[in-house]
């Protein structure tokens, strides 16, 4: 099974890289759920190897880590629920029934029928086909947005906690600054600035929450450039930069991954919501705040445009934040069960 699992996501790639040169536009949707999905298979196979082990045998920190992930159940729900919606967004071309653009003026604002399982919607458009490319959109924008947001937050959170001083103060001030905007219009004045595209709704979103990761960065390396093996190694003359590389970045990796797994969902319930107010993707590419802003003038006429929209968001949020609750207390040394 693990092996088929490594083998599918090879051939993933193989047709990432060929799909890649006609479809410029969903590139990057296509390169971070190959990203998502690797990893997430690693994680499946690193979990596998544990449960072989006797539930006594704890020889480091990360078995202990997976051993109380595994408890979780909540936790394992959510993850295996992140790993379906991936598999289905980077297969949608094989599991839609229709084009999603494909436009059927002969069967408008419909509910659930044998050519449309989930309806259609005010242009004769495949409720369920949209969704599914619209999921696809929404989670690989999240994603590559967490991504950049991690990094910037990160480094500049090591900066100021490892040198401190005017450093600290000028870098922590700025971010204050920068977060006291309203992201609303923030995010209208940069779309109107850079235009509307995928590339830039990454960057707008991406700079927003920044002051998060830096704080928490910051308050951890503050505390571990006092530690004997960082003066240790100030001592014997190796420079800033790969201390902290090599002894700061390393022992900070815990909080990251928590605070970027629980970033996603609010990543993605931003985009959808900037897509509602016309701000996130533009049609004619699906998009779940634009379905859900379509869908609420036919309520009346048909309500499965706005339930499967908004339930799917619910369940792509609901399950990053349990996988991420569950990175959260699996990391945490002061629980022990």
């Amino acid at each position: 099974m693990l092996r088929f699992v490594l083998i599918f996501n090879v051939v993933l790639l193989l047709w990432f890289v060929g799909e890649a040169k006609t479809n410029t536009d969903t590139i990057v949707s296509y390169g971070i759920f190959l990203l998502l999905t690797v990893l997430l298979g690693v994680m499946q196979l690193v979990m596998s190897r544990r449960r072989k082990q006797r539930e006594d045998d704890i020889r480091t920190a990360w078995d202990l880590m997976w051993r109380k992930l595994r408890r979780n159940k909540s936790a394992m729900a959510g993850m295996w629920v992140v790993t379906a919606l991936c598999y289905v967004a980077i297969l949608a071309p094989f599991l839609v029934p229709v084009d999603p653009y494909n436009m059927d003026w002969g069967a408008m604002s419909l509910g659930p029928t044998a050519g449309h399982w989930l309806g259609t919607d005010e242009m004769g458009r495949d409720t369920l086909a949209r969704t599914i490319y619209a999921t696809r959109v929404a989670m690989g924008i999240g994603l590559l947005a967490v991504v950049l947001n991690s990094l910037l937050g990160t480094s500049l959170g090591l900066l100021a906690g490892y040198y401190g001083g005017k450093t600290d103060n000028i870098i922590m001030r700025l971010l204050e600054f920068w977060n006291s905007i309203p992201f609303i219009l923030l995010a209208i004045a940069l779309m109107a600035a850079l235009g509307s595209g995928l590339f830039n709704l990454v960057l707008v979103v991406s700079l927003t929450g920044i002051l998060e990761f830096a704080r928490i960065i910051r308050g951890d390396s503050q505390l571990l450039k006092k530690a004997d093996y960082v003066n240790a190694a100030r001592v014997m003359g190796i420079p800033n930069r790969q201390i902290l590389r090599r002894h700061i970045l390393p022992n900070c990796l815990a909080p990251i991954i928590v605070m970027a797994t629980l970033r996603i969902g609010e990543t993605i319930l931003t985009i959808a919501g900037l897509s509602f107010l016309g701000l996130g993707v533009q049609p004619p590419m699906p998009s779940l705040g634009s379905m859900l802003a379509n869908g609420q003038q036919f309520l009346y006429e048909n309500i499965y445009m706005s339930i499967v929209p908004g339930s799917v968001i619910l369940l792509i949020v609901l399950a990053f934040n349990l996988f991420g609750d569950g990175l959260r207390d699996a990391l945490d040394s002061r629980i022990t069960q």
